[in-house]
């Protein structure tokens, strides 16, 4: 069983061996998936929008908006 500490702040530290298991390395998303009692982690690896602002808001990704501040 491999386990790790939680702070104050909610946060902890990924262990050695699950970061070597997952080849984990700085800067990389992790997800972390529900299911009922359990959480999976896992190295998430859809890209991550940049330099495009709209890109997480999907009320905006329509084709009505693309045409109207496409040229923005």
């Amino acid at each position: 069983m491999i386990t790790s500490k939680l702070t104050s702040k909610a946060q902890t530290t990924i262990p050695q061996p699950v970061r070597a298991a997952l080849h984990l390395v700085e800067g990389d998303h992790i997800e972390y998936k529900i299911e009922g009692e359990k959480v999976i982690l896992v190295k998430h690896t859809a890209e991550i929008p940049g330099d495009n602002p709209f890109a997480t808001f999907e009320e905006w990704n329509s084709e009505a908006d693309r045409r109207a501040y496409g040229d923005l």
